[in-house]
């Protein structure tokens, strides 16, 4: 008798197994759209990235022949004599071999070698047609090697509602994060890496939303910040507690650049008499303080009309490009903001944007402005950057000499921005020598 039952126990075993899957996976079903709305990465990588990679590695081929990706693997004619000849279907024709699909935290990403005569520009047009397929929001295809390119998906707009955790004390000198990129990532504003930056945009881009959160970061660190702004000071006045010093107009922003030229070179004597070729070569009881310039709506500065404007617009730009060439290596960066950025407002302009290597362009009101923020470093930037719609407040593109991001800045209001610069008032840095008094 037990010998007979044996058989009947043994074929349950799988069956319940297979209840189990069953119910594990309804449950998964049901729970989906709560456990997207509150766990996003776990859901995209339970259950959006199997779904996802099923359908590359299913519609790779047809996607590969209707992108005209797919190579014949017999010449032309060949294969029409073959056809007239013996009626002998011809062979299938090869396509770019895919790599392994690898899973990131909202979308996945793959490196694909290229076939004989093909070059990256060919996926980068196929890019919209295989977000289509595989049902993704955004597809970016970028050169990885030579003969191999990589291909990033995006399975929703990370940018809709980027979530950027709240810095907790002082973090990396110089280092911020800002917002989020499109792949996901946090936007980092590092300025030991990149050390000047020019920031473009129209009322109401999110251009000041990005600088309250520049501020937002630093002014828990040891730096001084300098602001300039000639528009009465109606943008940096916010930070004013956390100011080490603050010109409202074109006369006062001349003579503290010309006070922050001193500086500088003062620096570079201190630099040459320890022997050391950077402020980060002393020892940390030498070396000076970092000062952030922050300078609002540089437009005010090089506007002029009068020939007095003029010799003071050309002092004020002859004085920026200085610290840009030198600040990098002797604490001092810039940070260049304004609604309109164009040659046409002097050669000056033009001068100081090429030492401006990291460049953040929001919506602009004029193709000159993103062309002069943009247009030097990459042309899909800057097509990137003129795709911008009013509706996408916040959202920018930043591009420097290692390539461009998609991006939008973490949203700090200008009152939680007032209150940052209050709450760390007491870190300001004294700095006497930007005391300059009136002449």
């Amino acid at each position: 008798m037990n010998l007979a039952s044996t058989p009947s126990a043994g074929a349950t075993g799988p069956s319940w197994v297979l209840v189990v899957a069953a119910v594990l996976v309804s449950g998964l079903l049901l729970a989906g759209p709560a456990l997207r709305r509150r766990y996003p990465v776990a859901w995209w990588l339970l259950l959006g990235f199997p779904a996802a990679a099923f359908r590359v590695v299913r519609t790779w081929r047809a996607l590969m022949a209707g992108c005209g990706l797919a190579v014949s693997r017999r010449p032309a004619l060949t294969v029409v004599s073959g056809l007239v000849g013996n009626g002998a279907p011809p062979p299938l024709p090869r396509v770019p071999r895919p790599g392994l699909i690898r899973p990131t935290s909202g979308g996945f990403l793959l490196l694909v070698r290229l076939l004989p005569g093909q070059v990256p520009e060919d996926f980068v047009k196929a890019a919209p047609a295989m977000a289509e397929d595989w049902q993704v929001h955004a597809v970016r295809v970028t050169s990885w090697k030579p003969g191999v390119v990589r291909i990033t998906a995006s399975a929703a707009d990370p940018l809709a509602a980027p979530r950027v955790p709240k810095q907790r004390g002082p973090g990396h000198l110089l280092r911020v994060t800002v917002g989020a990129l499109e792949t996901g990532a946090a936007w980092v504003v590092d300025l030991r890496r990149v050390p000047h930056w020019l920031i473009v945009g129209a009322t109401r881009s999110g251009k000041s939303t990005l600088i309250n959160a520049l501020v937002a970061g630093l002014a828990p660190q040891p730096v001084a910040l300098v602001g300039i702004d000639c528009k009465g000071g109606m943008e940096l006045s916010l930070y004013e507690p956390r100011l080490s010093a603050l010109a409202t107009n074109r006369e006062q922003a001349v003579r503290l650049l010309a006070a922050l030229v001193d500086l500088t070179l003062d620096r570079m004597t201190i630099c040459r008499a320890a022997r050391v070729r950077n402020i980060w070569g002393l020892s940390d009881k030498e070396r000076p303080v970092p000062v952030v310039v922050i300078v609002d709506e540089i437009a005010e500065l090089f506007l002029v009309a009068s020939r007095n404007e003029k010799d003071e617009a050309q002092a004020a730009g002859t004085a920026l490009i200085r610290l840009a060439q030198l600040g990098a290596a002797l604490g001092v960066f810039l940070v260049v903001a304004g609604q309109r950025v164009g040659s046409d407002l002097g050669p000056g302009v033009t001068a100081l944007r090429a030492q401006l290597g990291g460049r953040v362009c929001h919506r602009v009101a004029d193709p000159g402005t993103a062309e002069m923020a943009l247009g030097d470093l990459n042309p899909d930037a800057l097509k990137a950057a003129q795709a911008i719609t009013p509706e996408q407040a916040g959202t920018a593109v930043l591009a420097s000499g290692d390539g461009w991001e998609r991006a939008r800045s973490h949203l700090i209001t200008e009152v939680e921005a007032e209150a940052v610069a209050a709450e760390y008032a007491h870190l300001t840095p004294v700095l006497s020598e930007l005391h300059v008094e009136a002449p």
